[in-house]
C-alpha cells in the first residue's frame, strides 16, 4: 500500500520507531511535494512553548543549502536544537555557539576556531592512535559477539577529554551525562518523559561544573588554550567556556560514534565496497567517510527561523516562520546524488550536508571527526580485517539523532 502524506507526521515519536525503509519512503514523498510541508508541534514536556503554526520540514539539498548561507535570515538564536521554543538556561547550556547568530557567533567562533584548524588536528594525531589502539585491544579482549558501539563509541569521548585535559576519573560521567543530553528521551535512558527537562539541566550542569571548576587550574589542554585565548582583546568567560565544553564533548562523542556504528554497519552489509576500501585503504577511505557521514548523517535536523518574512525557491515564509533542516533528507536528494540510496565510497563529487549546510554553523569539529573515523577503521581492518555487525542496529528513538545504540560485531 502506497504511503499518503497524511501518513506522515514528523512531530509523532512513532514516527521515529519505524524501520529505516520506511522513514526513506516517507522522506522522499516529502522531496516530491512542490514545497516543504508544515507540521504541527507537540509539547512533551512541562519546558517549552508549542507554536499554533508548527514548522516546515526542508528536505531538499537545494533548500538547505540556500537556508544555511543566509543566516540574516534564517536564525539560529531562537533555538537551533529544539523545535519548540526552550527557556534561555536550556540554550545556555546546551546550545553554546549553536544557538547564537552574529556578532555573538562570529565572536566564540573566531576564539575557539583556532584550536580546531587542521594543523592542531594533526597536533593531535598521536594521540588519536594511542586511544584507538587501546579501543581495538578491548574490543578483542571482550571477543566476538561483543557491543561496538559500547566499546568504539568510547572513542570520541576520550579524545576530547584528553584534549581538554580531562582525566580519566571523570570519563564515565562525562558519557553517561553526554548520552542523556543526547537521548531525545529514549525510554533506555528516561523512564518518565516528564521528567526529561529537569534531568536534562542536572546533567548539564554536571558538565557545566566540571569545566569551569577545571578552569582554575587548567593544567596544559585545550582548557587552558581556550580560557587564555585572546583575539582582539575578546575572551570566553567561564560560562561560555563551560557551555562550549558541552557542546564539544556532546557534540564531538556522540555523532563520530554513531558515524562509527553506521560506518562498520554499512561496510558489512555492501561487501563489495568494503573488499575495495581493503584493496587500498589510503586511497579510499577519504571517499568512504565522506559516503558514511552521508548516509549516516548522525544529525538528522537543525532548526531556524525567520527573522522577516522571505521567498526561497518558490516557497514564501513569514517572519518567526520555523524551518527544520533536514540534513538526513537532503543527503539522500534524488536532484544532486545520482542513486542516492547506494553506499558508493567513490562517489564524487559528494556534497553530502552530514556536517551542516555551507555557512557559519557549518561543523567545528569536521576535520578531527574525520581524524577519528580513518584512524579506527585503519586499526580495526588492519588487525581484524574480518569484523562486521551482526543483524540490526538498536536504534536511538530520536528525532534529532540518528543514533545507534547497540550494535553487535563478529570477527
Amino acid at each position: 500500500m502506497a504511503l499518503e502524506l497524511s501518513d506522515i507526521n514528523l512531530s509523532d515519536l512513532k514516527f521515529w520507531e519505524r524501520p529505516m525503509a520506511e522513514r526513506e519512503e516517507a522522506f522522499a514523498l516529502l522531496r516530491a511535494q512542490p514545497g516543504p510541508v508544515r507540521f504541527p508541534e507537540v509539547r512533551y514536556t512541562d519546558r517549552g512553548e508549542a507554536d499554533s503554526r508548527g514548522y516546515y520540514a526542508m528536505v531538499r539539498h537545494a533548500d538547505i543549502v540556500e537556508a544555511s548561507r543566509k543566516p540574516d535570515v534564517f536564525c539560529s538564536s531562537k533555538g537551533a536544537t529544539s523545535i519548540l521554543d526552550m527557556p534561555a538556561e536550556f540554550a545556555e547550556y546546551f546550545g553554546s555557539m549553536i544557538n547564537m547568530d552574529d556578532p555573538r557567533h562570529a565572536r566564540l567562533r573566531r576564539i575557539v576556531s583556532r584550536s580546531f584548524t587542521p594543523k592542531m588536528i594533526k597536533a593531535f594525531e598521536d594521540d588519536v592512535s594511542v586511544v584507538v589502539k587501546r579501543v581495538v585491544d578491548e574490543l578483542i579482549e571482550r571477543g566476538p559477539g561483543c557491543d561496538f558501539v559500547e566499546v568504539a563509541g568510547k572513542l570520541p569521548l576520550e579524545i576530547i577529554c584528553n584534549m581538554m585535559g580531562i582525566g580519566p576519573e571523570h570519563h564515565e560521567m562525562v558519557f553517561e551525562s553526554t548520552n542523556f543530553i543526547l537521548s531525545g528521551g529514549d525510554p533506555e535512558f528516561v523512564e518518565d518523559i516528564t521528567e526529561f527537562a529537569t534531568l536534562l539541566l542536572t546533567h548539564g550542569q554536571r558538565l557545566q561544573d566540571l569545566v569551569i571548576d577545571l578552569a582554575k587550574d587548567p593544567g596544559d589542554g585545550l582548557i587552558k588554550a581556550l580560557t587564555n585565548a585572546n583575539v582582539d582583546g575578546e575572551k570566553l568567560t567561564p560560562q561560555e567556556l563551560g557551555s562550549f565544553f558541552i557542546l564539544l564533548v556532546v557534540a564531538g562523542n556522540e555523532t563520530t560514534r554513531n558515524a562509527m556504528a553506521h560506518g562498520l554497519h554499512l561496510l558489512t552489509h555492501h561487501p563489495d565496497q568494503r573488499e575495495l576500501l581493503l584493496s587500498d585503504f589510503d586511497r579510499y577511505i577519504p571517499g568512504a567517510v565522506e559516503e558514511i557521514v552521508r548516509l549516516g548523517s548522525p544529525v538528522t535536523w537543525m532548526r531556524r527561523t525567520l527573522t522577516r518574512d522571505y521567498e526561497l525557491n518558490g516557497t514564501r515564509y513569514e517572519e518567526g516562520d520555523k524551518v527544520l533542516l533536514y540534513y538526513w533528507a537532503a543527503n539522500r536528494d534524488e536532484d544532486v546524488f545520482a542513486d542516492p540510496y547506494r553506499f558508493d565510497i567513490t562517489r564524487s563529487p559528494n556534497p553530502h550536508v552530514g556536517f551542516g549546510g555551507p555557512g557559519p554553523h557549518f561543523c567545528l569539529g569536521a576535520h578531527l571527526a574525520r581524524r577519528e573515523i580513518t584512524l579506527m577503521f585503519r586499526e580495526l581492518f588492519t588487525r581484524l580485517p574480518a569484523i562486521r555487525s551482526v543483524g540490526e542496529p538498536s536504534r536511538l528513538r530520536s528525532s534529532f539523532i540518528n543514533g545507534i545504540k547497540h550494535l553487535t560485531c563478529e570477527f
